[in-house]
């Protein structure tokens, strides 16, 4: 599909459809899609209209273009404020989510039907929360990396396989505005209006380089893999709070990051819009005791901060007596930073050393990233810890137990097994002159 792009001079037309530029000219730009082909849809936001859709969807033929959009940083949570749908036969459908309990409607309408989502893993958990989870998943950002692609973002994928672009100017939009501004809906409709020609276009490249089948098992783990378990301790995530190494002022950071919670999830905002976690961080370091001595702390500032100030002194002041202090570090099955292991661990360290770049060579052979190829994580459990003995059917069994797919483990668990087995010597640190 060819875009629609406004009429250009005649002089122009050749170098936009491809013609070899002037000798030493700088290369035409590419033609912009920025009109869908069915112009932009009416959102759909009654029940009848959500039925209308379903029917529709229903009765289409193929795969069905799937996106969402968020309010990220703007609303709490993840949820979605529109979802788009495109299938052949059916067109583009725009929904918002907000006035219905939730789109079983439109999931029982694609039952069976492969659904194309650009970064799936972010769209999934909200589509998720609407009663929507596909039967089949082409994730084409997976696809792009799989296949090699040098820039894996849609616009860049579109560039790179259909020839021409994708404007993206409102991705970071607030979504959750009502009513949403036309041009918003164009960008949201041209979303999905290519989706299946870039699937296609990435079924041929992956099936050229004997990968197909390796990006199949990938979107079925991501299609299979159950919602994360709900975090322990989700305050220590809180940015910046390595600085702190007292106990009370952790209580700190978790009582105000608490707070900012529950009232980010009642006002229905970003908890980074109240206060950022710079702001927490800085209150948890000086302790504020007062108003005006909160107020000039870094991050505390304007008509919300002096508002809600006596909430966040209260935090404080709970954390100052407190007997319920937490741990400064919270025990993990997680092996330490790579950056210690010679002198935690120096055959660890080794096995690690001489299995990571024999990987990294591997991934370049294969044209994908060495993080596709098998995740970081993932090779550095196994090199802390190995299986006991070490031979290729054991390490292959603990690749699985770490959630390696069978493509992986079959390209990896030799390599890995003579790394382990015969690892290089770790550098010999040089030491200070006497």
């Amino acid at each position: 599909m060819m875009p629609q792009t406004a009429e250009q001079p005649a002089q122009d037309k050749g170098a936009t459809t491809g013609a070899p530029a002037e000798s030493g000219a700088a290369p035409a730009p590419l033609p912009l899609l920025d009109t869908p082909r069915d112009g932009v849809p009416a959102v759909i936001d009654t029940q009848s209209g959500l039925e209308r859709a379903a029917k529709a969807l229903a009765a289409g033929t193929g795969p069905a273009a799937v996106d969402a959009e968020r309010a990220s940083g703007y609303r709490y949570g993840q949820r979605a404020f529109l979802v788009q749908i495109r299938r052949e036969g059916a067109g583009t459908w725009l929904i918002d989510p907000e006035p219905f309990e939730n789109l079983l409607i439109i999931n029982q309408a694609l039952s069976g039907v492969e659904w194309i989502l650009h970064a799936a893993t972010q769209d999934l958990p909200c589509l998720s929360e609407l009663g929507m989870r596909p039967d089949r998943l082409f994730d084409s950002e997976l696809a792009a990396r799989l296949a090699g692609l040098p820039r894996v973002g849609l616009a860049a994928v579109i560039q790179e396989l259909l020839g021409f672009t994708l404007a993206k100017e409102h991705s970071a939009a607030d979504w959750s505005t009502r009513p949403l501004p036309e041009p918003w809906l164009r960008y949201a409709t041209l979303d999905v209006e290519v989706l299946t020609d870039v699937r296609e276009r990435l079924i041929e490249l992956l099936d050229s380089q004997s990968k197909l089948d390796y990006a199949l098992q990938e979107f079925e783990a991501i299609r299979s893999t159950p919602p994360p378990v709900p975090r322990t301790d989700p305050w220590r995530r809180t940015s910046g709070m390595h600085q702190l190494r007292d106990r009370r002022k952790l209580a700190a950071v978790r009582a105000l990051w608490a707070e900012r919670e529950q009232l980010a999830k009642n006002r229905d905002v970003a908890p980074g819009r109240l206060i950022p976690d710079s702001a927490i961080v800085a209150a948890a370091k000086s302790m504020p005791s007062t108003v005006p001595q909160l107020l000039s702390t870094n991050g505390f500032h304007g008509r919300a901060a002096k508002k809600d100030a006596p909430r966040w002194l209260r935090c404080l002041n709970e954390a100052r007596t407190t007997t319920d202090l937490p741990a400064l570090h919270v025990p993990t099955n997680a092996p330490p930073p790579p950056r210690v292991w010679a002198e935690k661990d120096s055959e660890a360290a080794a096995r690690l050393n001489t299995a990571k770049p024999r990987l990294a060579a591997l991934a370049t052979r294969l044209n994908m990233p060495v993080e596709n190829l098998l995740s970081p994580d993932t090779l550095r459990r196994i090199s802390w810890r190995p299986p006991k003995p070490i031979s290729p059917e054991s390490v292959a069994v603990r690749l699985q137990e770490l959630g390696a797919r069978n493509w992986q483990v079959d390209l990896t668990s030799a390599i890995i097994t003579v790394a382990f087995l015969d690892p290089e010597p770790l550098p010999v640190r040089a030491t200070p002159e006497e």
